[in-house]
């Protein structure tokens, strides 16, 4: 089992920048590979970034590409995502993901385990 939570959500100007953070808890998280997922209402959960579980591979879906970075540091069990240049279309529930060493995956059934969310509003 991972027990994955998500922080630094929240509500930032067009242009802005966030830093969100997932802290894992339980099975070696260095043992996973780590993915970070969005979800606008009414729309499917969508891939954002994901990196492998040394951190020496990652990789981003075109819509962020340039202006989101994904890192993690396996000594505090924590993995990052970077976003700047915000814009309104950003505006999502953001998730964590979690699965375990196998290669870098875009699609959510790809991975095992998941936080509950945190929000990020970019007005315009």
């Amino acid at each position: 089992q991972v027990q994955l939570v998500e922080s630094g959500g929240g509500l930032v100007q067009a242009g802005g920048s966030l830093r969100l953070s997932c802290a894992a808890s339980g099975r070696t998280f260095s043992s996973n590979d780590m993915g970070w997922f969005r979800q606008a209402p009414g729309k499917e959960r969508e891939f954002v970034a994901a990196i492998n579980w040394s951190g020496s591979s990652t990789y981003y879906a075109d819509s962020v590409k340039g202006r989101f970075t994904i890192s993690r540091d396996n000594a505090k069990n924590t993995v990052y995502l970077q976003m700047n240049s915000l814009k309104p279309e950003d505006t999502a529930v953001y998730y964590c993901a979690a699965r375990p060493i196998i290669g870098l995956a875009t699609r959510a059934h790809e991975y095992d385990y998941w936080g509950q969310g945190t929000q990020v509003t970019v007005s315009s």
